[in-house]
């Protein structure tokens, strides 16, 4: 199972960006998709999640500017950025919380995308 993602890149503050990420392999069925970013020396956080049926959760930091969405007969998860600020520079990570053909559960991560929100 991979998590490929797409879309980072180098943005003015007040623009817009939009992350793209999608699972190959075989996988059964994917319940939790979402988004991390992490800046070094920090953490990784949370940015949003979305589950199977569509239910969405953000964190404080970017309720109102970001959007995430999937498309779950394609495995693929989506984050569109708005108003984007300084501090969202970061390296954005995709995950998903999936079964593969055998049932066998994987926490996977993609690779990472660069945002850099700079003038």
């Amino acid at each position: 199972v991979q998590l490929q993602a797409s879309g980072g890149g180098l943005v003015q503050p007040g623009g817009s960006l939009r992350l793209s990420c999608a699972a190959s392999g075989s996988i059964f069925s994917i319940n939790l998709m979402g988004w991390y970013r992490q800046t070094p020396g920090k953490q990784r956080e949370l940015v949003a999640t979305i589950t199977s049926t569509g239910r969405t959760n953000y964190a404080d930091s970017v309720k109102g500017r970001f959007t995430i969405s999937r498309h779950n007969n394609k495995n693929t998860v989506f984050l569109q950025m708005s108003s984007l600020k300084s501090e969202d520079t970061a390296v954005y990570y995709c995950n998903a919380d999936l079964r593969d053909r055998w049932l066998a559960r994987h926490d996977s991560w993609g690779q990472g995308a660069e945002v850099t929100v700079s003038s």
